[in-house]
């Protein structure tokens, strides 16, 4: 995976935290968590774009995002856990691998 690639899993992550930050903060802190969550999660998947199809970047950072939001709800908060909810998970998960690997990197070019 290159490091590209590496923005986008990260943004995916701090979207994860922040998507939980938007339901769960209660006061200043976690607030601030949740902004500075935002803006880190945007910024990567912003530079990630600067050289792969954006598209595909939007795809992958929002197909990963639910599925981790889906898993911390099931893991954390108490959000119940059903077969067909995890089946439907991987198949998202399945179309975001596979737009990955059919993904060709560009040459990032100055304006």
């Amino acid at each position: 995976m290159n490091k590209e690639w590496m923005k986008v899993l990260i943004a995916a992550v701090f979207e994860v935290f922040w998507v939980i930050g938007l339901k769960h903060a209660d006061d200043v802190w976690a607030w601030i968590g949740t902004l500075i969550a935002i803006a880190v999660s945007f910024y990567l998947m912003i530079m990630a774009g600067k050289t792969l199809p954006v598209g595909t970047v939007y795809a992958v950072f929002v197909g990963l995002g639910t599925a981790g939001t889906v898993i911390a709800d099931i893991l954390f908060f108490g959000e119940s856990f059903n077969l067909p909810k995890i089946g439907l998970i991987a198949l998202l998960l399945i179309g975001v691998v596979g737009l990955k690997l059919v993904t060709k990197e560009q040459e990032e070019v100055s304006s």
